[in-house]
């Protein structure tokens, strides 16, 4: 105050939002890390999913559970950072034009994500912050369609829920 006149603050990045993004569902599955893949089965197996757009918190993980859907007769690819970007634009075409009906992505992939349709995020792994909950969960319910998120949280994960809860009012 004594050496600035008229300042101002200037602010960066998203404003914080204080509500759920219009539009989506949320449920949480409590379930043990073991029980995580066959539950994501299950869930996919329900009528009226799809497309869906699963998150895992790393590469080797995102990988792992493409082989797990495969086995299984999901139509399914993996989006991530190691990838190379051939194998990135073919996946996400693939997705755009339901040939791939589950897409299973990391954050940092899920970035350049922006399909209609998406009818299902599913969080096969808590993420770390509200922040990153939002922008998952956000790639369903677009231009005021409704869409669902589901999270399946383990024991482990259960720290992460209440910031998530907080920051959405629920």
């Amino acid at each position: 105050h004594e050496v600035l006149r008229s300042p101002e603050r200037i602010r960066v990045g998203h404003p914080k939002r204080s509500t759920s993004p219009v539009g989506i569902t949320h449920a949480l599955y409590p379930v043990p890390q073991h029980r995580k893949a066959p539950l994501l089965v299950v869930l996919l197996r329900r009528g009226g999913v799809g497309p869906v757009l699963v998150f895992t918190r790393t590469k080797r993980r995102a990988d792992k559970l493409v082989r797990v859907l495969v086995r299984e007769g999901f139509d399914c690819a993996a989006m991530h950072g190691d990838r190379s970007q051939g194998q990135r634009e073919r996946a996400l075409a693939g997705f755009r034009a339901g040939r791939v009906k589950v897409l299973v992505a990391t954050d940092i992939a899920a970035r350049g994500i922006d399909v209609e349709g998406i009818s299902h995020v599913i969080n096969f792994d808590f993420p770390v912050t509200p922040e990153g909950y939002l922008h998952r969960v956000g790639r369903t319910a677009r231009a005021e369609a409704k869409g669902d998120a589901f999270t399946l949280v383990s024991r482990e994960e259960e720290e992460h829920v209440g910031p998530v809860e907080r920051e959405l009012g629920m």
